[in-house]
């Protein structure tokens, strides 16, 4: 048998910075993802992020589920505001009021749009007609995000601005950003 040894796959050149992200880059960011609660759990995630970095997002990832009972949207959606509080005290999370009150707030609208659209991903994936765009659609990718944005915080949602919006579209698939040359950019394409 001929074994390829020593070849080092092409990646995108964020993912190079630290295993934490090489590992999130090579099995998850930008897979197609019809999962609600997941799609739930990110759209949180991407929101935590604001103004930090994704590095500091992932290293808290396990602590915010279990925080966050695994991303259950009926229980969050029932935490009362000394739940909330209790969260403030919890350093796995990142510690801000206002993107903890989100996620409870976001757990409501989600909820609420499951009722009426019959499932989150039906609701986000009709933005990009059921399939992700590809990565020199960028403009158009971007131009969604703005229409998604104002559409979840018409429903309620918080912390989903255009540029967190774009964000969470890449991490699930939505948009196909990886690098034309990255081993992963073929693969996500369905």
């Amino acid at each position: 048998m001929n074994k390829q040894v020593g070849i080092k796959k092409t990646r995108c050149e964020w993912a190079e910075s630290h295993a934490l992200l090489l590992s999130y880059h090579d099995r998850q960011w930008g897979v197609p993802v019809h999962d609600d609660r997941l799609l739930f759990e990110m759209l949180n995630l991407e929101g935590a992020q604001a103004g930090l970095s994704w590095l500091t997002v992932l290293r808290k990832r396990e602590s915010y589920r279990q925080a966050f009972d695994q991303f259950d949207a009926k229980k969050i959606a029932r935490y009362t505001l000394q739940k909330q509080s209790s969260l403030l005290d919890n350093d796995g999370i990142i510690r801000n009021r206002l993107k903890i009150n989100a996620v409870v707030e976001n757990a409501k609208a989600f909820l609420e749009v499951r009722r009426a659209f019959g499932s989150f991903d039906n609701f986000l994936w009709q933005f990009v007609n059921g399939k992700p765009l590809i990565g020199h659609e960028k403009t158009r990718g971007t131009a969604i995000s703005v229409v998604m944005s104002k559409e979840l915080k018409k429903r309620g949602f918080r912390f989903v601005g255009p540029t967190i919006c774009y964000a969470f579209m890449q991490a699930v698939g939505m948009v196909n950003d990886h690098s034309s040359t990255c081993f992963r950019a073929k693969k996500n394409r369905s």
